[in-house]
């Protein structure tokens, strides 16, 4: 065990890369971290995922704790940089926001989200030794983070890049952060292998052998109803529009015209706030479209915003509802987006975000309540996610649980033209895999799609088109051990190899790691 714990081996001199300056090494992880955005959707390069996490493994090595925060900063920045740069078209084109400064935004949002990174490689070279047994585990803890502090911002997920890429079989049993896991432990351990260290390759063939080995097992198994017939509907409203108190009509006409030939279907679909005004504001229009829905036997679900006035004061939900023929519930969004759906310190920050002030989603939306009940459609219990909640492995695993199968609805014309869109969609797949359910996203511009319990895609409409989706939806039964459990497994074995792993550190560890090289 000494051996996989051990900060060198026996015969290894100095990493080449150990004498290497902090600034040269930051430059290269910098790119190492902007490469990873590659191996995400919609381009795949999957390589990229492994080589960016063995770039940062090698130029770790043999480096100070200030060192490796400085590295580990580096790759961080760059990795949320390039990863995230779609926000760009969030902040600038409609948020109002002058090119220099959503840049200045994305830099500073870069920065931000780059600590964690930072923190992780100051925490790994001041208290546990040189090895993937360790760097693996702990870059689980700090990705696990990501979804609760300041909020959450649980995207980039190391282990989202193999999503139907074989190492993706581990999601049914330890969700994405076993994904994770088993990632950065095959591409540290390569790292070691390429330095001399053979041994390595054994754990490396294990990884592959019991993921071949998982994907050939099935954890949840099909009703024996016959799947609904769905229709999603993508109106591609451009998000200029949206909420312009003149276009509402024309919305509404929308959305009615592309639905006309769907009414007889199981279930109708409309995207995320495909109503663009209060349940209160338009009460007519709901009775007419539920009358249609009911006469032909058909369930509605739909986004729409809100207004709950038995709050003092009254409360505004971004929400789900469903109604029509064999069908009812409401769901309120749990996880709101900042500064999308309400603005921390809003006033003091208006003159940053200036297009947002006049925006109904911009501060006014109040989350929704925890253990919400699964909408009832065709006596199936459908569970829901609306729009980023479907990035929350845990939160989507609860609603999930004891339903047939799930709901997304998603508003991605904020990212218009850019990989945001996809690499949502990459996330709702996983979730699919993760739960063993299939899942129906239904997207203001795309990507709407059908997916399987497996996390395949299996229907799908072109993007920034109005246009329809028709397919089956199956219910399926039966819990995955992820479903079941959640994330305390991967964290409780990764905290355990951590203690292993200090238990290991050598006595003279602080002197050989705080001398700079």
């Amino acid at each position: 065990m000494r051996s996989f714990f051990s900060t060198r081996s026996k015969a290894a001199s100095q990493p080449f890369f150990s004498h290497w300056s902090v600034m040269a090494c930051a430059l290269l992880v910098c790119i190492a971290g902007a490469l990873f955005t590659l191996a995400l959707a919609p381009f795949h390069y999957i390589g990229c995922a492994l080589l960016s996490v063995a770039i940062l493994y090698v130029l770790l090595a043999q480096r100070s704790a200030s060192d490796g925060f400085w590295i580990g900063w580096a790759y961080g920045t760059g990795l949320w940089a390039s990863g995230a740069s779609w926000l760009f078209t969030a902040i600038h084109t409609y948020g109002d926001t002058p090119a220099p400064l959503a840049l200045l935004l994305i830099g500073l949002m870069a920065l931000i989200m780059g600590l964690f990174n930072g923190f992780q490689c100051w925490v790994y070279r001041r208290f546990f030794p040189q090895t993937p047994l360790t760097f693996a585990p702990l870059w689980i803890i700090v990705e696990w983070s990501k979804t609760w502090l300041l909020t959450g911002f649980p995207w980039l997920f190391i282990g989202y890049a193999f999503t139907n890429y074989g190492l993706d079989a581990y999601a049914p049993l330890l969700g994405i952060f076993g994904v994770s896991f088993i990632v950065v432990l095959i591409a540290s351990a390569t790292a070691e292998v390429i330095t001399g260290k053979h041994f390595w390759l054994m754990p490396i063939a294990g990884c592959l052998i019991v993921a071949w080995g998982l994907s050939r097992m099935s954890w949840v198994t099909p009703k024996p109803q016959s799947p609904l017939s769905v229709s999603l509907v993508q109106g591609n409203i451009p998000q200029d529009l949206k909420w312009l108190a003149e276009y509402q009509v024309e919305t509404l006409r929308i959305y009615a015209t592309l639905s006309q030939t769907e009414w007889g279907r199981d279930l109708v679909v409309w995207p995320e706030a495909s109503i663009p005004m209060f349940q209160t504001d338009i009460q007519p229009f709901l009775d007419i479209i539920t009358a249609h829905a009911q006469r032909q036997n058909s369930a509605w679900v739909t986004g729409i915003p809100y207004w709950d006035a038995r709050h003092q004061p009254p409360a505004f939900y971004n929400a789900i509802m469903a109604t029509g023929a064999h069908a009812s519930g409401l769901y309120f969004k749990q996880r709101l987006v900042p500064f999308g759906e309400y603005t921390p310190l809003f006033g003091a920050l208006a003159w940053v975000l200036p297009g947002l002030k006049d925006s109904v989603t911009a501060s006014g939306f109040s989350a929704g309540p925890a253990n919400q009940s699964p909408l009832l459609i065709h006596s199936h219990r459908l569970a829901t996610a609306i729009c980023y909640e479907i990035a929350y492995p845990d939160l989507t695993r609860r609603n999930v649980q004891h339903s047939d199968f799930l709901v997304t609805i998603s508003n991605d014309a904020w990212f218009t033209g850019t990989y945001g869109p996809w690499q949502h969609l990459q996330m709702a797949q996983m979730r699919a895999k993760e739960n063993g359910r299939w899942i129906i996203r239904a997207t203001n511009t795309g990507v709407t799609a059908i997916i399987d319990h497996n996390g395949i895609l299996v229907k799908t409409l072109p993007s920034d088109q109005r246009a329809v989706l028709r397919g089956q939806l199956s219910a399926y039964t039966g819990q995955t051990p992820y479903n079941r459990w959640g994330d305390a497994p991967v964290l409780i074995a990764s905290i355990v190899l951590l203690a292993i792993g200090r238990r290991f550190v050598p006595r003279n560890f602080d002197v050989t790691f705080k001398t700079r090289r």
